[in-house]
């Protein structure tokens, strides 16, 4: 009985080891193909006003997919750096926010 629940435990873990790295094949595929369209946006010299907007929208894609897949933040037992990470964000946020009030309504 237990070698037979032995197993199967270990073709449930070779099973999810499997399907874990293929998430991150498919992910690694896909960082390679946004990093590829950005360099083909910024070779095909696109208007920045069009360009600018894309290629930061592929990089948060790409930081997600680096934070949830190859820092596996999205498993359990990552809570505390998933709060500091979350908080150097927000406080990112903030001094962007705070710099560029400052630029626009500074002294003219």
């Amino acid at each position: 009985m237990t070698d037979n629940m032995n197993t199967k435990s270990n073709s449930y873990h070779k099973q999810e080891n499997k399907n874990e790295m293929k998430k991150q094949l498919i992910t690694f595929a896909s960082m390679i193909i946004f990093t590829i369209i950005a360099f083909a946006i910024v070779a095909a010299d696109i208007s920045s006003t069009f360009a600018i907007p894309i290629l930061l929208v592929l990089a948060v894609v790409q930081v997600a997919f680096q934070f949830f897949y190859f820092m596996h933040m999205k498993d359990r037992g990552h809570e505390v750096p998933s709060a500091l990470i979350y908080g150097g964000f927000f406080v990112t946020f903030l001094v962007m926010i705070t710099f560029t009030t400052i630029i626009w309504w500074g002294p003219q």
